[in-house]
């Protein structure tokens, strides 16, 4: 398994983005979290096809605290069934990852 990750989610509002960034890296669960939007989405709902405005929020962090990232997420969520998704980081330039890891908890 990849010691990095980066886990997606997407959020209704800038906002909500912002309020899970800012909790994620007080908490140093996250070094950094880009915020990209709005984009459209469109998907099944409960048997409808939905389309809605998102903003996708991209979490750099360690895979071993991919479970306190996901809690935190799904408390601050508004959605029923938030996407939350972890993508392995298979590699990356060393200086940065070395940077990443020095900004998460310990």
């Amino acid at each position: 398994m990849s010691e990095y990750i980066q886990v997606l989610t997407t959020v209704d509002s800038r906002e909500k983005a912002e309020e899970i960034a800012g909790k994620l890296l007080n908490a140093k669960l996250a070094a950094c979290i880009q915020i990209i939007g709005p984009v459209k989405s469109m998907y099944w709902w409960k048997g409808v096809i939905e389309d809605s405005q998102e903003w996708i929020c991209l979490v750099k962090t360690k895979a071993e605290m991919y479970s306190e990232v996901e809690k935190m997420i799904k408390n601050i969520h508004s959605y029923e069934v938030p996407e939350i998704i972890a993508i392995p980081v298979i590699q990356g330039y060393d200086k940065y990852l070395q940077w990443l890891i020095s900004e998460l908890k310990k």
